[in-house]
């Protein structure tokens, strides 16, 4: 037959059960990793992820509610950064390493697929 699945880590499968739960947020958690002094508008990291705009800003609004980001109203203009929270920088810097490894990624994948209540979104 195969080999067994290796099981998702348990801090890693409730991040992304309970944060980075669709593939947006993982584009998302990805600029801030890169780009962790990055402070933009949702429109710029739309842009910078090729997503659409408003898709992208509801899902910074989520990650903002979770404490992934944190979103700083600048005049009239909403802006979003990493969180300067170590412990979750940390599991951020070990879930963007994790995607690395392929298994990892399938898993994670069937994740989000299998705990996504599909609406009428053209997109996750």
């Amino acid at each position: 037959m195969g080999e067994q699945k290796q099981m998702i880590d348990g801090a890693l499968l409730a991040f992304l059960r309970d944060k980075v739960n669709s593939f947006i947020k993982w584009d998302i958690v990805r600029f801030f990793h890169d780009n962790p002094y990055a402070r933009d508008t949702s429109e710029h990291i739309a842009r910078y992820i090729m997503r659409d705009a408003h898709t992208t800003a509801r899902e910074l609004h989520h990650l903002a509610e979770t404490q992934v980001v944190e979103a700083e109203e600048i005049g009239t203009v909403l802006v979003y950064r990493l969180t300067p929270d170590e412990a979750t920088r940390e599991l951020i810097g070990r879930f963007v390493a994790a995607c690395d490894d392929r298994e990892f990624r399938v898993q994670a994948i069937n994740e989000v697929i299998n705990g996504k209540r599909l609406s009428p979104r053209h997109d996750f």
